[in-house]
């Protein structure tokens, strides 16, 4: 077993501005936490892995290959590999 503190590490990205960090890799799996502080700008690239974005606090605009909807806290939305995408 691997416990990781998902908020202990979202509040260090929010004190540095935002950003980042994995907090758990295995085989064939990564969990990271990624913060975006507003008004800064998502500059992800389409990834070669398929993620799952699960918002923790805030709210926001989602476009996953041109469809855009809301996503608010406790929100979960999956994206499949090589998808652009936007938050």
């Amino acid at each position: 077993m691997q416990d990781f503190d998902v908020s202990a590490t979202a509040d260090r990205l929010s004190e540095r501005g935002g950003g980042y960090e994995v907090v758990h890799t295995s085989p064939g799996l990564e969990v990271g936490v990624y913060v975006i502080v507003a008004p800064e700008e998502d500059k992800q690239v389409p990834h070669v892995l398929d993620e799952i974005y699960v918002v923790l606090d805030g709210d926001g605009e989602i476009d996953v290959a041109g469809e855009r909807r809301p996503i608010r806290r406790g929100e979960g939305v999956f994206v499949p590999a090589g998808t652009e995408h936007r938050l």
